[in-house]
């Protein structure tokens, strides 16, 4: 592997890109190839930070039965699990992993300090930002903006189940134009959505960059790591 263009990122998966064509759970064979990427970039000495989508499990508020606050404590609930799960996988593949909550979940995680998730950082470890902001109404895309600016990253890297970012939904206009690069103004400017509203003026006010590729791609996310973005780079300046 070449020379890494960052020292550190932040990594979103979705969990919808998880769980492959199943499209609910875990397809462990997806996970142990993003593993593989992963561990590609950690060998060169990228420092990894991952936070993950809940969606494989839950959509959010699906019911007016279910009050919004709930709805998202689930959700918070979802990106746990999934952490638990890409973390044992990580682990099997021959990484060190550590996963921060912000909020305390018994032993299963620990509770976030940025002084001990920049330790694990410098040893290493690929850490895993799960549970959100721990509060309702806000998303894991405000969620991975919020660490990556804490953490000083110096990308976020969206690996998502499409390949960039369009000027409309590709599944609906054949015709959408893909962006190669993009303004993280224009992105807001023209409601495309890469992220929610909150994520992109936290990217916006702290300057920081992004990156949306395609998950299923071949070597996408060791790719990305290196810097080689075949979707799209929203920038900040």
């Amino acid at each position: 592997m070449s020379e890494p263009q960052y020292k550190r990122v932040l990594l979103k998966l979705s969990g919808e890109a998880l769980a492959g064509p199943k499209k609910t759970g875990f397809d462990e064979d997806t996970v142990k190839e993003v593993a593989r990427q992963v561990k590609l970039s950690v060998d060169a000495g990228v420092q990894v930070g991952i936070v993950i989508g809940g969606g494989n499990f839950w959509r959010g508020r699906t019911s007016d039965a279910i009050e919004r606050t709930k709805a998202d404590q689930i959700g918070m609930l979802a990106t746990i699990m999934n952490c638990i799960y890409v973390s044992e996988i990580f682990r099997n593949a021959g990484m060190k992993t550590h996963i921060f909550t912000p909020f305390a979940c018994g032993t299963m995680t620990e509770l976030f300090s940025k002084d001990r998730a920049n330790a694990c950082f410098e040893n290493q470890e690929v850490v895993f930002f799960a549970g959100g902001t721990g509060h309702p109404y806000f998303s894991t895309d405000t969620g991975i903006t919020l660490r990556a600016v804490e953490m000083d990253a110096d990308c976020i890297l969206l690996a998502k189940s499409i390949d960039g970012v369009y000027d409309s939904d590709p599944a609906k206009n054949p015709n959408a134009k893909k962006y190669d690069t993009i303004s993280i103004q224009e992105v807001i400017d023209k409601k495309l959505a890469v992220v929610d509203l909150t994520a992109s003026i936290m990217c916006l006010e702290h300057k920081m960059p992004m990156a949306v590729f395609d998950l299923n791609e071949k070597d996408g996310i060791a790719n990305a790591m290196q810097g080689k973005i075949n979707g799209t780079i929203v920038t900040v300046e």
